[in-house]
């Protein structure tokens, strides 16, 4: 069920439309918190690093509504503009990305429209991150509203990144002279090189420490059987005196 709001009155229309898609901020949010302390409880490790969340402004959804060329009604911004909600996921390591997305995606409540990996294909800028859009369900008194949300899946690297090049794009109103647009992408590339060694200094870590607790383990192995050799070995003796 699309969320069609009553329009008869475009203030209180609007108050709707943010209880909903603030409620399906906090839906996902919830989720995303819950799924980063099931990780630590399970794995001693958190793939999250921090969560931000909006709501696009009406101003924005104005603009992106002409932009479209749309009108700019109540249902056209519910039907046409998926970002109203968005959520920005900042995790450690590029492996975290897709594992939360599947988490996710796995979540029987949730419903993907749409995802776009930017990650494998990076756009023409350098820009890279993990797109969902989905909905979820909000309990209302009186109905259940699917409501859309747009999640961004981004390593601490790509968020640093695509922060700066919206800031710099933003001045030139996105049309920033080429040496600057060369440039960005340059950092993009260097980025990406970044993440990748961090990945591996992390996987090289883990290995390690599995090596080590490997290691532990059949030691603490080797050595109980030697106690227990001891204690065979004493009990031997003690049938001897015995006899």
């Amino acid at each position: 069920m699309e969320f069609v709001p009553d329009t008869r009155n475009d203030i209180d229309s609007w108050k709707e439309v943010q209880l909903v898609y603030n409620s399906a901020l906090k839906e996902i949010v919830t989720k995303l918190e819950i799924l980063n302390d099931e990780f630590q409880h399970v794995h001693q490790y958190n793939p999250i690093e921090h969560i931000k969340a909006r709501l696009k402004s009406p101003e924005s959804i104005v603009k992106k509504l002409k932009k479209h060329g749309y009108e700019s009604t109540i249902q056209n911004m519910v039907k046409y503009v998926n970002d109203i909600a968005g959520v920005r996921v900042i995790c450690s390591f590029t492996s975290d990305i897709y594992r939360i997305a599947e988490m996710l995606i796995n979540q029987s409540d949730i419903k993907v429209c749409s995802v776009k990996d930017y990650i494998l294909n990076p756009k023409e800028s350098g820009y890279k991150s993990y797109h969902l859009i989905v909905t979820v369900p909000i309990f209302l008194s009186d109905r259940i509203v699917d409501a859309k949300v747009e999640i961004q899946i981004r390593t601490v690297a790509m968020d640093f990144w695509a922060s700066l090049e919206h800031k710099i794009y933003y001045k030139f109103e996105g049309n920033a002279p080429e040496h600057i647009t060369k440039e960005l992408v340059e950092c993009a590339m260097m980025v990406s090189d970044l993440d990748a060694r961090m990945l591996s200094l992390n996987e090289e870590v883990r290995n390690l420490i599995e090596c080590r607790r490997n290691e532990t383990e059949s030691a603490g192995a080797v050595k109980k059987t030697v106690s227990e050799s001891d204690v065979d070995v004493m009990e031997d003796l003690d049938e001897e005196n015995d006899a």
